[in-house]
């Protein structure tokens, strides 16, 4: 990195000789002869919220799990407020300094906020939980910090945002003062993300410090005011956020010049006219969305974009089959699709890597060619029977064609990263060689690297004259899109042709307009 940063970086540590809240120092994690870390080191100053960045088998979940106490290096120390890090086995301990808040919450759904704050360590009265005690102190523990949820509440019943809270919160009554927070911001839409931040910063004020964890990397620049970089096992930079411009972090996140290489389809030469349409979705109506009508061309890629709660994801879902809709047609090259059938959506042409890849794309336990041919087993062999060296040579094939790093068509899907997990999804979604692909959040999770190899094969696909929607909240995914189709409220509310303004197509998605007479 420049001679700046390093100057920068410097200049922060002569200026911060406080103790830091915790310190990383040349840690080391070894599986046999994978190095998991590799000499890595970072320092998170009081009242800060320090962002930790890297692309996915960059180290960063093995470091999140030294810093929590549940892994032991093999050589390096760990230090709370200048202090050794207690002994593993002392639980307590460590609770009273660190907690993570994961992306896949921790919060029992059946329990209450009450009984969730105050798990295995209820008060009790003669051996018997003092129910009473406990929403009381439930409650002035949420109003102590001031997150805005009845105690007595079913925690299943809570927004994502809300539950997150709750585990700050339980965390908090710990006497933890340090929260990592797990891609806070992955199930989250527009107006959540900003009342998140606004309580990170409130919680900053009030002596709490974060390591703030994301792929999306405009939320560095919003909420953080620290980053650490690290790639290949190893520690890259850790500077403050306003001396790292955003070109300068992609570089040290992927070692290469540039940001992220996309195809932006404002480069693209425009479609003919009578170009045959291949998806057409008319007055389509359900739970969360009302008269949605709108076409996809061959080789044409369009976006469907808008808050968490817009209806987009309930849109595309609906045109995959994964659920139906209340009124309205889907057709594909004509023929209407029957609502709500997966098989039928399949066979008429349509791909699918839908939003959540653990509980609707994969099947972790099976190997990357099991999950790569599930759609066409039948294809393989008699009643859907197919041999081994059948899926294998498949499964290699795809392997190849979207660079999945693994050690082979029969390496099992839940040891791969997440970036390469989404390519086995994608892999799926394109076995049936669909006329119509649907993606959904298609790199929600992954790495710069991922990113770019998933959208380059959005583009190869339309160059093949297939219809590609995608539907997303992430800028990056819409620039491959020829237009973007904006929803608000369940309705379409806005089109963008390609070469739209990222400021624009934002208030659009927030239900504004900068351009008002």
């Amino acid at each position: 990195m420049s001679g700046d940063i390093s100057g920068d970086i410097s200049e922060r540590a002569s200026s911060m000789r406080i103790a830091s809240v915790v310190e990383a120092l040349s840690v080391t994690k070894r599986y046999g002869s994978t190095a998991a870390l590799n000499d890595v080191s970072i320092r998170v100053m009081p009242g800060e919220s320090h962002a930790l960045v890297g692309r996915n088998g960059a180290g960063k979940s093995t470091l999140v799990s030294i810093l929590t106490g549940l892994r032991k290096p093999d050589t390096g120390d760990v230090r709370f407020n200048g202090e050794p890090a207690p002994p593993l086995a002392d639980r307590d301990a460590w609770r009273e300094r660190v907690a993570c808040v994961y992306q896949h919450s921790t919060i029992i759904r059946d329990l209450s906020v009450a009984e969730n704050l105050f798990i295995n360590r209820q008060p009790s009265r003669g051996g018997v939980i003092d129910w009473r005690t406990m929403r009381r102190d439930a409650r002035a523990l949420l109003d102590h910090w001031k997150i805005d949820v009845r105690e007595d509440a079913r925690a299943g019943d809570l927004s994502v945002e809300a539950r997150q809270l709750v585990e700050i919160a339980r965390a908090l009554s710990y006497g933890a003062r340090f929260i990592i927070l797990d891609e806070p911001t992955a199930q989250l839409d527009g107006d959540e993300i900003k009342r998140l931040f606004r309580r990170i910063e409130e919680l900053q004020r009030e002596g709490v410090t974060f390591l703030f964890i994301s792929h999306h990397l405009q939320e560095v620049y919003e909420i953080c005011q620290a980053v650490t970089v690290l790639r290949d096992a190893r520690h890259i930079v850790s500077a403050p956020v306003s001396a790292l411009p955003r070109e300068q972090l992609i570089e040290a996140m992927t070692g290469e010049r540039g940001g992220l290489l996309v195809a932006d389809a404002a480069a693209r030469e425009p479609l003919r006219a009578d170009t045959a349409i291949a998806l057409q979705v008319d007055r389509l109506s359900g739970a969360d969305y009302e008269d949605v009508s709108f076409a996809v061309k061959r080789g044409e890629v369009v976006g469907l974009t808008g808050a968490t709660s817009s209806g987009r994801t309930s849109v595309a879902e609906a045109i995959a089959g994964l659920r139906a809709a209340k009124r309205g047609t889907i057709s594909v090259d004509g023929v209407s699709l029957p609502p709500g059938d997966v098989p039928a959506a399949l066979a008429h042409g349509i791909g699918c890597v839908p939003k959540d890849r653990h509980h609707e794309g994969l099947v972790l336990t099976q190997s990357i060619a099991e999950n790569a041919s599930m759609t066409i087993a039948r294809l393989f062999g008699k009643f859907g029977i197919a041999t081994p060296a059948k899926k294998n040579a498949f499964g290699q094939k795809m392997i190849d064609a979207l660079g999945i790093v693994a050690q082979g068509p029969e390496h099992v899907v839940s040891g791969l990263s997440g970036g390469n997990q989404q390519k086995v999804v994608m892999a799926r979604a394109l076995a049936t060689n669909p006329n119509v692909l649907v993606l959904i959040d298609p790199t929600a999770g992954v790495d710069v690297k991922s990113k770019e190899a998933l959208l380059s094969v959005v583009d190869r696909v339309r160059e093949e004259g297939k219809a590609v929607l995608v539907v997303s909240g992430e800028l990056d995914d819409l620039r491959t899109c020829d237009r973007v189709l904006v929803m608000f409220r369940g309705r379409i509310a806005a089109e963008f042709p390609a070469g739209w303004q990222d400021q624009d197509l934002i208030a659009s998605v927030e239900g504004v307009s900068l351009h008002e007479e």
